[in-house]
């Protein structure tokens, strides 16, 4: 009995001491736990803070990025077609055009009033006024106007009979129209764009053909 009671005392300080190990185990466990959830935090901030900038980027290079819209002759048909001869050269009728503004940005164009002017080999021969109006974003305006083109002016170049000749009028547009874009109701921003279209009038159809814009 003696012996078993003075044994008894090394079992306990035995226990204690796996007791102690396994605390110290379980709080260097909690610290490396707790030291990863830091780290995944941090990089999920990391992450989310690349992923705004990548959405901040796509923003302003796509939707508030301000483009040129787009200005020129789409079609046009003609009225009071009257065509002299070689020898008399003359060359006058009404064109019905139509005219096309496209807005590629992500808000609307407001433009103001515009005259296009109508030129065969440089000499003015009509004009056309628009009045100020707006384009919708990421859309085209279709305008109709009616142009009374007349060479009167341009009789005298030598080159109209020529191309009465061969049966084609080759007539130029200009244009220079301003305005303003506005950015998802946030920015505005002055734009403008120009008209520099050639295109022939086929007096035997009375048609007008070859549209190139640039």
């Amino acid at each position: 009995m003696a012996e078993k009671q003075h044994q008894s005392p090394y079992p306990m300080a035995n226990g204690y001491t796996r007791s102690d190990a396994e605390a110290g185990a379980a709080a260097h466990d909690a610290r490396e736990q707790r030291k990863k959830k830091r780290t995944k935090c941090l990089l999920y901030i990391v992450l989310f803070a690349i992923f705004q900038a990548g959405v901040i980027a796509i923003f302003a290079v796509t939707i508030m990025k301000v483009r040129t819209p787009r200005f020129r002759v789409r079609s046009a048909t003609f009225e009071n077609f009257n065509v002299g001869t070689p020898a008399a050269p003359a060359f006058s009728a009404r064109m019905n055009a139509e005219l096309g503004v496209k807005n590629a940005n992500f808000g609307r164009y407001k433009y103001r009033n515009t005259t296009v002017v109508f030129m065969y080999r440089g000499t003015p021969v009509g004009q056309a006024v628009l009045k100020n109006s707006r384009v919708n974003w990421r859309a085209t305006k279709k305008i109709d106007v009616a142009v009374d083109l007349s060479l009167g002016n341009a009789a005298s170049n030598s080159q109209l009979g020529s191309d009465l000749s061969a049966g084609i009028v080759p007539i130029t547009s200009q244009a220079r129209m301003t305005g303003r874009v506005e950015l998802v109701f946030i920015m505005k921003k002055n734009k403008a764009t120009a008209m520099n279209c050639n295109m022939e009038i086929v007096t035997a159809t009375r048609q007008l053909r070859n549209i190139v814009c640039k």
